[in-house]
């Protein structure tokens, strides 16, 4: 079978850069990838040569390290330079970073920031043709979790237009959840709930065409998907923050509460996880969760980004 004909896309900023046709050639070359390449534990070449480098301002387990192998299984120079070791520490403008970074010959840059919209500011900026890839910006977005959680879930259901999904926790400050209900509506889900406290629920304006649920009971009654969000204590001041235990008596996911799902429902989460605060660990290791399964689909989703990108 030919590989079929990958869209144009220089960058990776947003969901909004990608449509369902695009989303699903990423979400296939992640499938032969995974099959493939990371079934064998197999190096490619396809991007000899290539410098690819993660720039991560804020702290990173999964995102770094599966980008890191995605850049090193695709034959890349990867690098991961220590930010707090920088000469951004020295006072250097983080654009001149960029642009030494260009000169050296770097092919692509995965930013991390915590300041919203920085990875298209520096997209916007950059003198070459080197691409660039948004791996989280502030509390705005994060497509690449987007695409290995749509991948997981296409794992399990065929026919996206016929899920319920229901994301829970801390909505508001939570690039992943923004991302993922772009990414839902463009497969077709019509039935996309949030369940979280109040000040944890976007303003009306950003929740079009989304129900909004202050009960965990109500909001996972027949959910096909429970998508669980870590609170972003990061972002948020201290003295708005609420107590681990009585957060966790209100909108913890446990397994009581996980019955009023549809009984194959699957349990997601982006990590990392706050063990009896967000999600007890009964949920979180159990039969219904697909955690782990998200981990793994991550380095064959940011193969697959990496290849489109760079490979033309």
């Amino acid at each position: 079978m030919l590989k079929p004909k990958p869209p144009t896309l220089h960058h990776l900023l947003t969901m909004q850069s990608l449509d369902r046709e695009k989303i699903i050639y990423l979400l296939d070359r992640a499938e032969f990838f995974l099959k493939t390449v990371i079934a064998k534990q197999d190096v490619l070449t396809t991007l000899r040569g290539k410098v690819i480098v993660n720039l991560f301002f804020e702290p990173s387990t999964r995102s770094r390290n599966s980008f890191e192998i995605a850049a090193h299984r695709l034959g890349a120079i990867a690098l991961s330079p220590d930010m707090k070791q920088s000469s951004t520490i020295k006072g250097e403008l983080l654009i001149d970073t960029i642009r030494n970074l260009e000169a050296m010959g770097a092919s692509l840059l995965i930013i991390r920031h915590p300041d919203n919209h920085l990875a298209q500011f520096l997209a916007a900026e950059v003198k070459t043709e080197i691409a660039v890839v948004n791996a989280g910006d502030g509390s705005n977005e994060h497509p690449t979790q987007t695409l290995l959680d749509l991948m997981t879930i296409r794992q399990h259901y065929s026919d996206f237009s016929k899920l319920t999904v229901a994301i829970l926790g801390d909505v508001m400050h939570s690039r992943v959840a923004h991302s993922l209900i772009i990414g839902l509506r463009m497969m077709g889900v019509e039935r996309i709930r949030i369940i979280a406290p109040e000040y944890f629920t976007p303003p009306t304006t950003e929740l079009a065409h989304v129900d909004v649920f202050h009960s965990m009971d109500a909001g996972l009654r027949d959910a096909d998907v429970v998508y669980a969000l870590r609170i972003q204590k990061e972002r948020m001041p201290a003295e708005v923050r609420p107590k681990d235990d009585q957060y966790f008596k209100h909108f913890g996911l446990t397994v009581e509460r996980l019955a009023y799902a549809k009984p194959n429902a699957i349990v997601m989460h982006p990590g990392p996880m706050n063990r009896g605060i967000e999600i007890e660990s009964s949920v979180a290791d159990g039969p219904q969760s697909v955690i782990l399964q998200q981990t793994q689909n991550s380095v064959a989703v940011r193969m697959a980004v990496l290849e489109t990108l760079l490979v033309k």
